[in-house]
């Protein structure tokens, strides 16, 4: 008992105790507002997932930053492998829960769905630091930027035939911050960024389908459309006003106590916690994950590492790129595009994966020096 209250000991004195304070006050604030978003159902289901999710990632998050970081250059095919699979069984035997179109999810023991593309990001980020920490000092060079791209690429590919266009979106954005943070040159991001411009027409024309069309239009006409395309956001706005400054109170949501506003819980729990507690609920929302996304900026400068740096900083793009488009889509700043608010959104494997990442970051942070000298040694 003495050996494992010193081995807590040196593990709280070495980690990032306000990440992980902040990680825990996200999760539980989390779990309070999907409970209080089902409340209406009178079914507990959603609330005990997610907080058997926390629990479980409050456990993952001591195991995983206790493992050194490094050693994932050795086992990078078997993380590949872990993060990879999962999304190709998807095409297979996927499943579609009730609400999505997109079987980007598998149905496993237990009648319990598991949505592997939030596994990837984690797997991806880790591969693909491996892979720039090998060819920093070339990575401006075409022979070996092309395979980094296809590296990049592959992914967002994969989870956009998947159906999820919104999560290939996290992915781009990841490799583009992964890529600027590892030293690659502004012109290429000038060449990237004026292609895209210049084969946005042809994207909207050609390849986007007219659902997704009307998402896009409908933000220059907010007035239109209210009873189709536009119901969920026209229902968010209606439901962020309610809440005023203070909000109506747990539990006493106008609009989330019957479902007013589709997702409620889930993608639109921005607005959820908007009506039942205003816009203070809403800014403690913003302050808490902006505090997060500072502490893996920081971590990723304290890194003993390149690699180090290069996972926290993807883990930094994850979490910023996640909850920027997420409260776009639940001010109607942009369309909805089916992305979830981490660590609140309801969804047991997004939070369980979130909370993976961050074991990750910790771990980066515990072992950024060398020789640290522990109390049960």
């Amino acid at each position: 008992m003495k050996r494992l209250f010193s081995i807590l000991a040196d593990y709280i004195r070495e980690t990032d105790k306000v990440l992980l304070i902040f990680v825990f006050i996200a999760s539980s604030f989390g779990c309070v507002a999907v409970l209080s978003a089902t409340a209406y159902t009178e079914n507990l289901r959603q609330f005990f997932t997610q907080l058997t999710a926390m629990i479980s990632g409050l456990v993952v998050i001591f195991i995983v930053s206790n493992f050194d970081y490094k050693n994932y250059k050795k086992y990078w095919f078997l993380v590949a492998a872990i993060g990879l699979i999962p999304v190709f069984l998807t095409f297979f035997i996927g499943y579609a829960p009730e609400g999505t179109d997109d079987k980007a999810w598998l149905l496993l023991p237990g009648n319990i769905s598991f949505q592997p593309a939030e596994l990837l990001k984690i797997c991806f980020i880790i591969t693909f630091a491996v892979h720039l920490s090998k060819v920093k000092s070339t990575i401006n060079k075409l022979k070996t930027l092309l395979p980094l791209l296809l590296h990049g690429i592959f992914p967002v590919a994969l989870i956009h035939f998947q159906g999820d266009d919104g999560t290939a979106l996290v992915f781009a954005a990841i490799l583009v911050c992964m890529l600027f943070v590892a030293g690659l040159k502004r012109r290429y991001f000038i060449i990237a960024f004026s292609a895209v411009i210049l084969a946005a027409p042809f994207i909207f024309f050609f390849l986007l389908s007219e659902d997704q069309k009307a998402r896009i239009l409908y933000l220059f006409d907010l007035e239109s459309n209210l009873q189709g395309i536009g119901f969920q956001q026209w229902m968010g706005r209606i439901a962020l006003a309610n809440g005023g400054i203070f909000g109506q109170g747990l539990f006493r949501g106008e609009l989330t106590q019957i479902q007013g506003v589709p997702e409620g819980h889930n993608d639109f729990i921005f607005v959820s916690v908007g009506e039942e507690l205003g816009l203070l609920g809403c800014f403690a929302i913003i302050i808490i994950i902006g505090v997060i996304c500072f502490r893996c900026v920081r971590i990723a400068r304290l890194s003993a590492d390149d690699m180090g740096m290069y996972i926290s900083s993807g883990l930094f793009a994850m979490l910023l790129t996640q909850s920027a488009v997420n409260i776009g889509m639940c001010t109607s700043l942009l369309p909805v595009i089916g992305i979830t608010l981490p660590f609140f959104s309801a969804g047991g494997s997004s939070l369980l994966c979130v909370m993976l990442g961050m074991g990750i970051a910790l771990s980066v942070y515990k072992h950024r020096n060398t020789g640290t000298i522990y109390l049960h040694e």
